[in-house]
């Protein structure tokens, strides 16, 4: 279960980050808040489920794929929506889903490989 809080607290964080720069995008400014709390919110989802899938399966490859891929539909999503900005949206938006999918795959594998040698 500690895979899923990982997931769960570093997509928000990583989500605030990335919703945070939008304030490069000059006309999106106006709607700063919303856009860093829309991306928390989107990337705290892909977190807890790649966590949920690192509790359950052992993979890297896989829990890094399965991050691209849900980071990159979620992104795709909300880059549909707004119509514009879709390089802006789905490059970060897939690159905080490989980094979730690995961190929630690496995270406490140490304890566990200790554990199964003892």
């Amino acid at each position: 279960m500690k895979k899923v809080v990982i997931g769960l607290v570093l997509g928000a964080v990583l989500g605030a980050l990335d919703g945070a720069t939008s304030w490069l995008t000059p006309e999106v400014r106006a709607m700063l808040l919303q856009i860093i709390m829309g991306s928390m919110m989107k990337d705290a989802l892909v977190g807890m489920l790649v966590g949920v899938f690192a509790w359950r399966v052992r993979s890297v490859g896989l829990g890094v794929t399965l991050g691209a891929v849900l980071g990159f539909a979620l992104a795709f999503v909300v880059a549909y929506l707004q119509n514009a900005h879709y390089a802006e949206i789905l490059i970060p938006g897939t690159l905080v889903g490989v980094l979730l999918g690995f961190v929630t795959q690496k995270s406490g594998m140490a304890a566990a490989i200790t554990q199964e040698a003892h």
